[in-house]
């Protein structure tokens, strides 16, 4: 049940952005640590488990998950098992105290600026889910877990691993943040009837599912585009691989459009975006990485 908290299906917004920023390091000619790429994607992966636990817990506790809902057994931990709800707040907090023990070695090695980065992103980590009005109620809740997963992950691994803090990182990274945000975005136009009466007033839900699907499919269009001209402008060898990108994406992209995006469909919807997630994410490491030639050192 504690692996279920954590989601392991939604790693790939925390793995992807630090492989991006991996390859986005290599291919700027800096010789990589693997064993601070490794510290850096297991401090990712566990700020990522402690947001799914931490929602699930206050949605648990709030009424806002139910068994009426149409999700998977593995999706709603609390709601189908009698856990004591404590104990999935003690699991959250217990990742982010981990990915901070971890953190030391980044410190140590990078630094006090990743540190400064980990601290805004495990701030928003506990205000998206927690207090009054957390931020996964708002209408900025694709914003800010796009941002922080998508962009603020790339800014503090490139700095770790090469000691420069590259803003052009956060433009690199623009692609994740679309895609990370989507995730969410999929997920609150899906929950649109679920959400409105218990107070969540989410972009979606503001939008309303009509002009919510539009956006989404707009916003899926810009992620493909942005991926392209980023790649063309900046690292230009990579552009070989676009192509086999866009093949992958051709089956992945029909399924998700054609999909209503609605409470029944939304087990399929999730791991269809969750899926475009991997193979964009992937092809764009990929294409980065095939810009140059990559030096690794211990």
């Amino acid at each position: 049940m504690a692996v279920q908290l954590a989601a392991p299906h939604t790693w790939p917004a925390a793995i992807l952005p630090a492989l991006v920023a991996t390859n986005a390091a290599a291919a700027t000619g800096h010789a990589i640590s693997p064993i601070m790429a490794c510290v850096l994607l297991a401090i990712c992966i566990l700020m990522q488990a402690s947001v799914n636990t931490f929602n699930d817990y206050y949605d648990f506790v709030k009424g806002t998950d139910s068994a009426d809902d149409d999700v998977e057994v593995s999706d709603a931990t609390l709601v189908y098992n009698n856990v004591n709800p404590a104990c999935a707040l003690r699991l959250g907090i217990g990742f982010l105290v981990a990915a901070f023990l971890l953190g030391a070695y980044v410190i140590w090695q990078a630094g006090w600026i990743p540190l400064a980065i980990g601290v805004v992103g495990a701030v928003f980590v506990v205000v998206y889910s927690a207090g009054k009005t957390p931020v996964s109620y708002l209408p900025i809740g694709e914003a800010v877990s796009g941002g922080v997963m998508g962009g603020l992950i790339p800014l503090a691994c490139y700095q770790a691993l090469t000691g420069d803090l590259n803003w052009l990182m956060l433009l690199w990274a623009v692609p994740e943040i679309i895609g990370v945000g989507l995730i969410m975005m999929t997920n609150n136009t899906c929950d649109i009837e679920k959400d409105i009466p218990v107070g969540r007033q989410t972009l979606p839900a503001k939008l309303g599912r009509e002009k919510a699907r539009n956006a989404h499919h707009a916003l899926v269009v810009a992620w493909l585009a942005a991926i392209m001209v980023i790649v063309g402008a900046f690292f230009t060898g990579g552009l070989i691989v676009v192509p086999f990108m866009l093949l992958a994406a051709i089956p992945l992209l029909k399924a998700l459009f054609a999909n209503p995006l609605n409470s029944h469909s939304r087990i399929g919807a999730m791991a269809q975006i969750c899926s475009l997630n991997i193979a964009l994410g992937a092809f764009y490491a990929a294409s980065i990485l095939a810009s140059s030639g990559v030096c690794f050192t211990l």
